[in-house]
């Protein structure tokens, strides 16, 4: 008989053989929890995946995977001399990442449970694979919080920055206006710093560029503080510009032709001038050596925080069984939190007031707010005998939840899409969130903003969330109120002049919104 011949050994891949044996089951842990997060929490990556392909303000965050992916492919050769451990406290950077998702889940703030999704999986690789590596890699890691989209809430401020920059310019080249809010009225016609002009976009990514290159490019602390304030100035000061060249050519050729010429000429070409300079700026500070290793592993290796901190070591299985343990109790707490909902009566109604009568709602241009969501809505109008004219919106929600948000972006007096834009904040009232707003023929409008939950009045959205917060985390039901008051400006009726005529004959606001919704 032939002599036996063994099967021969299975060999392994041509990229595993190229992974150190004591990194192979702390990377599959770390993929498998990462496809298992994402997939737990897909609500919030499918959200932020259509910010990033859909919102132009956010597409720059598609570059930021491969960006991460070259800065650990850079370091791979010194990682492999580091073995990865389980490291304890990085299961407690785990449990406050979930914590932290929850917070924003009960508070209805979607940053928040998206800032907590992607810090989950960093937290997950510091856990899986210990202080050394999480120290190696912390840019990487750090970096990965800008696949999170922010800046929606700089778009106001930056409005009013870029309208009194550009009628600075605009009245120093010689070129009569006036300015009203984000309105500059020239003898070209009106323009608007609308929310597409107000230059968040380019901000934003500055931001990730900046940060990126002060990361790669230099070493000293106060020559990247510097490139910062460089790439968050430049910006600012270019939209001004931009917005005052486009005004200025309109006085030439006229304004749709400047609008045209804008969109083509500074959106193709003027910012990629403004990073092309601000790189040019920055070039010759740079003090980082071509080729030099952007961490170093040296300094690592011999730091005794970090290696009195790794001997804080745990076994890879039972960290895994305490994450899902830790996610499950998450989970599980939201869900009951989203079955809350507060008892509401069947049908409401708008109050007498003293000295005021109801009259039938014909605004000058149609004005409706949004509160999807709500369980009932009333809009009605009052006049009084000296000629103010109110008009009330009241919207009652049996929960705070998605889709169903007082606050929400959308929600309120400004609705997108219909003939009303946002002129600037109205003048300061007690309670409420003031502005004002602009009809497209020039018809002008103030409206307050209120909102109600248990025993809170308030006129800051953040204030309404935080009680949301407060009463879902103790699974407990309150239902919320929305109150906008507002008047037209036309005629007799001079809208602040109403407006707090009208709150003074209604008298104390939370308790006319509880006879509103028969809460008390």
């Amino acid at each position: 008989m032939p002599p036996d011949i063994a099967d021969p050994a299975p060999q392994a891949s041509p990229v595993a053989a190229q992974v150190p044996e004591s990194w192979r089951v702390p990377l599959i842990a770390l993929a498998g929890s990462w496809a298992t997060l994402i997939l737990l929490f897909r609500q919030d990556w499918a959200k932020m995946a259509d910010q990033w392909w859909n919102i132009s303000t956010y597409t720059h965050v598609l570059l930021i995977p491969p960006i991460i992916g070259w800065l650990v492919w850079q370091c791979r050769a010194e990682l492999s001399r580091f073995s990865p451990s389980g490291w304890l406290p990085g299961l407690g950077l785990f449990a406050t990442s979930l914590l932290l998702w929850l917070l924003g889940d009960l508070a209805g703030l979607n940053i928040v449970r998206q800032t907590a999704a992607v810090s989950m999986l960093v937290s997950a690789t510091l856990a899986l694979l210990g202080p050394m590596i999480g120290r190696a890699l912390a840019f990487p890691l750090f970096y990965m919080l800008f696949l999170v989209p922010f800046g929606d809430e700089l778009v106001p401020l930056l409005q009013l920055v870029t309208a009194k920059l550009t009628i600075a310019l605009v009245q120093v080249t010689g070129v009569k206006a006036t300015i009203d809010g984000v309105f500059i009225n020239t003898p070209a016609g009106l323009f608007e710093v609308a929310e597409a002009c107000s230059g968040v976009k380019f901000l934003i990514a500055m931001i990730a560029f900046g940060v990126l290159a002060c990361h790669v490019c230099f070493k000293g602390w106060t020559r990247r503080v510097t490139f910062m304030v460089l790439c968050v100035v430049a910006p600012i000061l270019a939209n001004g510009v931009r917005a005052w060249g486009t005004v200025f050519i309109a006085q030439h050729i006229g304004a749709d032709a400047a609008g045209g010429f804008d969109h083509i000429v500074y959106g193709w070409f003027f910012f990629a001038l403004v990073i092309a300079m601000v790189i040019g700026i920055g070039w010759r500070f740079f003090d980082r050596d071509a080729g030099a290793p952007l961490v170093d592993f040296g300094a690592i290796s011999g730091s005794r925080v970090l290696t009195v901190s790794a001997e804080r070591r745990v076994a890879t299985r039972p960290l895994l069984l305490a994450m899902a343990v830790i996610v499950l109790g998450g989970l599980t707490w939201a869900a009951a939190a989203e079955r809350l909902s507060a008892r509401l009566p069947n049908q409401i109604f708008l109050p007498e007031v003293p000295g005021w009568i109801r009259e039938d709602y014909r605004p000058l241009v149609w004005w409706e707010p949004r509160a999807s969501g709500a369980a009932h809505r009333l809009l009605g109008r009052y006049a009084d005998a000296q000629g103010h004219k109110v008009d009330v919106f009241f919207a009652l929600y049996s929960a705070q939840s998605e889709g169903s948000k007082a606050s929400g972006f959308g929600e309120g007096a400004l609705t997108p899409g219909s003939p009303w834009q946002w002129l600037a904040p109205g003048p300061e009232v007690a309670l409420a969130k003031s502005d004002r707003l602009l009809s497209k023929n020039q018809i002008e409008r103030l409206a307050l903003t209120s909102y109600r939950e248990g025993d809170l009045l308030t006129g800051s959205s953040l204030s309404l969330r935080l009680a949301t917060l407060r009463n879902r985390l103790l699974l407990r039901s309150e239902p919320t109120m929305l109150l906008i008051l507002s008047a037209e400006k036309s005629g007799k009726n001079n809208p602040p002049e109403a407006l707090a005529a009208f709150r003074q004959s209604t008298g104390a606001l939370d308790r006319w919104m509880d006879r509103i919704a028969a809460a008390r």
